[in-house]
């Protein structure tokens, strides 16, 4: 069964931009989500490429996932992608850093200005260095997954609970 083991992190600094590679522009529109956390989800990146993706929680913290993704036409993307009632936009940068497969998310639209890192690991217990521009981690906070972040973008949540992460 495919899985994926990945940590997030909330940004502190602007360090990761001269290890970044090119932006990559992605719209993602969810289809279905259930309460223990399985969802389903198409994704673009710009007009060549276009994914379906299963995703299910596979342990208790939200460290481990099980993730079913496959390429689908473009055209169909486009169409899955207006019947979505749950849509984000980000812009993502591949990092060339050591230590895991590095990207930080720029988030469009009622999530922005929120910045996001994440590093999918080869198991649950490598272990990471974590660079300086990463602040908070958010691995396993379901306020933070794209799917939560589709449904109630940061700009919607209360003034408190934004400014308890430093957004305001």
């Amino acid at each position: 069964m495919a899985v994926e083991i990945e940590r997030r992190f909330l940004l502190t600094g602007e360090g990761w931009r001269s290890l970044a590679g090119a932006p990559q522009p992605l719209r993602q529109g969810y289809l279905a989500a259930s309460a223990d956390g399985v969802t389903v989800r198409v994704r673009l990146r710009g007009v060549e490429a276009a994914w379906l993706t299963l995703k299910a929680a596979a342990d208790a913290i939200g460290l481990v996932r099980h993730e079913f993704e496959y390429a689908i036409p473009v055209s169909d993307a486009e169409s899955l992608w207006t019947l979505a009632p749950h849509r984000l936009e980000k812009t993502r940068f591949a990092l060339s850093l050591v230590g895991g497969d590095w990207v930080v998310d720029q988030f469009a639209g009622r999530n922005g200005p929120l910045l996001l890192a994440e590093v999918e690991l080869p198991s649950a217990q490598t272990a990471l260095e974590i660079p300086a521009w990463c602040g908070r981690e958010i691995t396993g906070d379901g306020r933070w997954s794209n799917a939560a972040l589709a449904r109630r973008p940061l700009q919607d949540w209360p003034l408190a609970e934004r400014e308890a992460f430093g957004f305001a």
